[in-house]
C-alpha cells in the first residue's frame, strides 16, 4: 500500500516586515507573467512584463504591489538571495527562482552556456562513425567520431533551412539531411548540396557545420558553449579537469570515478519540477533520507554522513552497511555522492557508479538522465543487477513524488523563503551560492 506522508500545514506569513527589503522585493516577483520570453540568449530583451500579483498574500499583510517591467524585477530576484549570509543565518532563494520562465533564461545564458557540461560518457562515441544527439535550452547538438576517429561536436541544424540532421544515437558515415539532403562529413564539412543549379554566390566551404567545444574527462564527454571550437585532440585532459572540476578532480578519480566501468543501461524520467529542485533534494546532506527513503537509510551509516566543498564540486560521503538478511549489499562500505555544478551528479558505491544528468525543459520540468557503470567482475551476474537496479528505481520514484510535492509548494502564496539546516545542507547553499554568482556576472 502507497505510504501517505502527512506534511504540516502551511501558513502564510503575516509579518513580512521580518524578512529584509531584498526578500520583499522577490515575492513581488514570485509569479511570471504570461508573456513567456523565449529567446534564451536575450533574457532580458522583454517588453514591459507586469507580474501576477500575490493578491491574496499581499492583502493580508498591508503590502500594495507595486508594477516592474524590463530587467529590473529580474535582477531583484536574483539578489533575493544573499550569499554573503553565514549559512546558519541564511534564507534560502525565492521561491521565484523556481517558477519564472525569464529566470530561467537567465540561468541558460549565465549557466549552461559557460563552461564545460557533462553530456555524455565515452562508450557512446568509442569508435569512428559512433555518435549522439543532445539538447540544452535551445541548442541543439550532435557528439561523434569521425572517419579518423577524432572527437567532434557541431551544432545539429542543417545550414540550409534549419532541419535538424540526426536524432538519437547509434553510426553514421555521414550527416544526411532528412528535409531535402544536405549532407556533411563527420568533420563538418559539407559534402553535398542537392539541386542549387543556378545558384550564385555560394561558397560551399562557408556552409559547413557550426563547430562546438568538446572533450573528454575520465568516463565523461564534456562540451563548452562559450569558446571557439577546440577538439579533444587539442586539449589536456589533466586541463579540463582542472577547469571542470577544480581541486576536486583528484579526490574523484582516486575514488574510482576516473576507473574503466561498464555501462549498464539508461533511464531518463521527465519530472514536474524546477531543475534546482532535483539538484537541491540531491543536496541536503541525507536529511531526507531515513523520512523518504527507509530501503536505502538501511544500508547507510548516516551518522559518518559528511560534506566537502571545493570550488565548483561538493561531495557528500558515508559508511555502508549490510543489513539485507541474504548479505545482499549493492553499496559496499563506503558510498560517495559527488556534485558538480550546475547540474551533473556522480554517486559511487560498492562495484556501482551511476550518474545523474538534470537537464531543464522549461521552469517548471525537467529531465533526469541516469546512467548506470557497473565494475567489470560483476557484469555477468544478472540477479544482482537486477536487483540493484529495482531498488535504485524504487529511490528515484520516492524522490519524484518528492520533488513534484515542493515544486507546487513553491508555486503556492503561502511560501516565500526558508531556511536551512547548518548541520547537513551545506552543499545545498554552496549550490545557491554558485548560482548567484554566475546569475549576476554578465
Amino acid at each position: 500500500m502507497k505510504r501517505k506522508v502527512r506534511r504540516p500545514e502551511s501558513r502564510v506569513q503575516t509579518n513580512i516586515d521580518q524578512f529584509s527589503s531584498m526578500a520583499i522585493a522577490q515575492s513581488l516577483a514570485f509569479h511570471p507573467s504570461s508573456k513567456t520570453l523565449t529567446l534564451y540568449r536575450t533574457p532580458f530583451l522583454s517588453p514591459s512584463n507586469p507580474l501576477l500579483s500575490l493578491r491574496h498574500s499581499l492583502r493580508i499583510s498591508g503590502v500594495s504591489a507595486p508594477t516592474f517591467s524590463g530587467a529590473r524585477p529580474l535582477r531583484c530576484t536574483v539578489d533575493a538571495f544573499d550569499p554573503t549570509i553565514p549559512l546558519e543565518e541564511a534564507l534560502t532563494p525565492p521561491g521565484s527562482w523556481y517558477t519564472q520562465p525569464s529566470f530561467l533564461s537567465l540561468e541558460l545564458e549565465r549557466v549552461f552556456f559557460r563552461g564545460w557540461q557533462a553530456v555524455g560518457y565515452i562508450e557512446q562515441i568509442r569508435n569512428p562513425h559512433d555518435f549522439f544527439t543532445g539538447r540544452l535550452g535551445n541548442v541543439e547538438y550532435v557528439v561523434c567520431r569521425d572517419t579518423d576517429g577524432g572527437l567532434q561536436c557541431f551544432h545539429n541544424v542543417c545550414q540550409h533551412h534549419a532541419s535538424l540532421l540526426a536524432f538519437g544515437s547509434g553510426q553514421k558515415t555521414c550527416l544526411e539531411c532528412p528535409y531535402h539532403g544536405w549532407t556533411y562529413g563527420l568533420d563538418g564539412k559539407l559534402l553535398k548540396a542537392t539541386r542549387i543549379t543556378g545558384i550564385k554566390k555560394f561558397n560551399i566551404n562557408e556552409f559547413g557545420l557550426k563547430s562546438i567545444e568538446v572533450a573528454t574527462w575520465g568516463p565523461f564527454v564534456l562540451i563548452r558553449l562559450d569558446n571557439d571550437a577546440i577538439s579533444c585532440d587539442g586539449r589536456d585532459e589533466e586541463r579540463v579537469g582542472e577547469e571542470w572540476l577544480g581541486s576536486a578532480s583528484h579526490l574523484l578519480s582516486s575514488n574510482g570515478i576516473y576507473t574503466s566501468l561498464t555501462h549498464v543501461c539508461r533511464r531518463d524520467y521527465t519530472i514536474n519540477c524546477n531543475w534546482k529542485v532535483f539538484c537541491d533534494n540531491y543536496l541536503d546532506g541525507g536529511y531526507h533520507v531515513p523520512y523518504a527513503h527507509g530501503g536505502l537509510a538501511s544500508g547507510l551509516d548516516l551518522s559518518s554522513y559528511e560534506t566537502i566543498t571545493y570550488e565548483k564540486v561538493s561531495v557528500q560521503r558515508c559508511g555502508g552497511t549490510t543489513s539485507a538478511e541474504d548479505g545482499f549489499d549493492r553499496v559496499g562500505s563506503k558510498a560517495l555522492y559527488a556534485f558538480v555544478y550546475p547540474n551533473f551528479m556522480i554517486n559511487r558505491y560498492g562495484p556501482w557508479m551511476d550518474t545523474n544528468l538534470v537537464i531543464p525543459l522549461d521552469s517548471r520540468k525537467c529531465q533526469v538522465i541516469f546512467d548506470y557503470f557497473l565494475d567489470p567482475a560483476h557484469v555477468g551476474d544478472e540477479s544482482f543487477i537486477l536487483r540493484s537496479l529495482e531498488e535504485s528505481e524504487r529511490v528515484q520514484v520516492e524522490d519524484i513524488e518528492l520533488c513534484e510535492g515542493v515544486q507546487r509548494g513553491l508555486e503556492s502564496p503561502a511560501y516565500h523563503c526558508g531556511r536551512y539546516a547548518p548541520s547537513v545542507e551545506k552543499a545545498m547553499h554552496h549550490f545557491h551560492c554558485l548560482l548567484h554568482s554566475s546569475l549576476t556576472i554578465p
